[in-house]
């Protein structure tokens, strides 16, 4: 996709400048309509894009192998579909100035035209995952998948770990974006001026809300439950964005003889209509404090990139919307390539699992 005159153009050549701008029509797809769209008020659809493809970016900057994968597929002339971005947060009461669980990213998505699309027990990690879709252009612009963690399921020792790490949570919206929230939801349109204020706010909601965790309490988490030890040091931040290939299987078989960290095996849905795979999580060094208030610093899992297919409802039919749903069995076997090296090979049967910066 080409860089033209349309708002969302505007809008991201304003955010982020001409090259990276340029850069992000190149890499993903862009419905027709929302790269055309001359404004010059921004839609809610619009808004929706332009954040997604921050994030993108975002996380092409935080994993490697994914700004590999990105570079040789426009080598190739290959662009990206991104399907999904994955978020986790912990379903608590009194984490500093953060709502709970998945309200704190929820309540900035439907302003956008974000409305969930379906529930997802995650039992085995003890957590609940939720995707959210855009009612206007469901198939085309990037799903969420928000997951949230149950800390009352776990051990006193943990939920305790839970409160201190999350204590000093600040909320990111300010009350002039909370304003243009509540003003893009009623009229589903905003001004450009308006939409570059709200932009970045946005984006900041997608990192770390709370300090840097102590390492004893990281320990606490980690020994139960590695996603929310994730959640300590990365917070909030895309999990993992999504490419929507045709052939995930063909996909997975390239990158293994390109010795590329991708994961050994492909995850089916029940329905067979939705398979997924993924590459390793990044490692990222992280600060934490100790308890003689000194600074150590840690190497840890950090996001990772994701790969999947969608086939359509009905299979034979072209006019067939997309299988759009998740597969908590897959989900739950994705979440494993942020915990170690050698659970992130294991396969769904074996599934059990762990960005915010400040």
């Amino acid at each position: 996709m080409r860089s033209g005159t349309g708002v969302l153009w505007q809008l991201l050549e304003d955010l982020v400048g001409h090259a990276r701008g340029a850069r992000l029509f190149r890499v993903l797809v862009i419905h027709p309509d929302l790269a055309a769209d001359p404004g010059p008020h921004v839609s809610r659809a619009v808004v929706a894009q332009a954040l997604n493809m921050l994030l993108f970016e975002d996380l092409l900057q935080r994993v490697p192998a994914a700004a590999a994968y990105v570079d040789r597929s426009l080598a190739q002339g290959r662009t990206v579909l991104h399907d999904h971005g994955a978020v986790r947060t912990v379903a608590l009461e009194g984490m500093g100035a953060l709502p709970a669980g998945q309200e704190g990213i929820a309540r900035v998505l439907r302003p956008l035209g974000y409305k969930v699309n379906g529930v997802y027990p995650l039992e085995r990690l003890r957590m609940t995952g939720r995707s959210h879709a855009q009612e206007d252009y469901p198939e085309e612009i990037a799903q969420f998948f928000i997951s949230e963690l149950h800390p009352e399921r776990f051990s006193p020792q943990f939920q305790q770990a839970v409160k201190r790490v999350t204590a000093t949570s600040e909320d990111p919206v300010t009350p002039d974006a909370a304003l243009l929230l509540n003003k893009l939801e009623k009229a589903c349109e905003l001004s450009l001026a308006e939409a570059e204020r709200l932009l970045p706010v946005l984006v900041k909601v997608f990192d770390r809300q709370h300090g840097e965790p102590a390492m004893a309490d990281y320990e606490a988490l980690l020994a139960e439950s590695p996603e929310m030890a994730w959640i300590s040091t990365e917070g909030n931040a895309f999990n993992h964005a999504t490419d929507r290939v045709p052939d995930v299987d063909r996909l997975s078989d390239e990158l293994k003889a390109l010795k590329q960290p991708i994961k050994e095996v492909v995850e089916k849905s029940q329905s067979g209509r939705v398979r997924q795979t993924a590459f390793q999580a990044a490692r990222v060094k992280r600060s934490f404090r100790g308890a003689d208030g000194s600074v150590i610093e840690r190497e840890v899992p950090g996001s990772f990139y994701e790969f999947i297919t969608r086939l359509r409802l009905q299979e034979r039919d072209e006019n067939s919307p997309l299988d759009l749903s998740f597969d908590s069995s897959n989900a739950q076997a994705i979440f494993k390539m942020t915990a170690n090296t050698k659970s992130a090979h294991a396969s769904t049967a074996d599934a059990k699992p762990a960005v915010g910066k400040k």
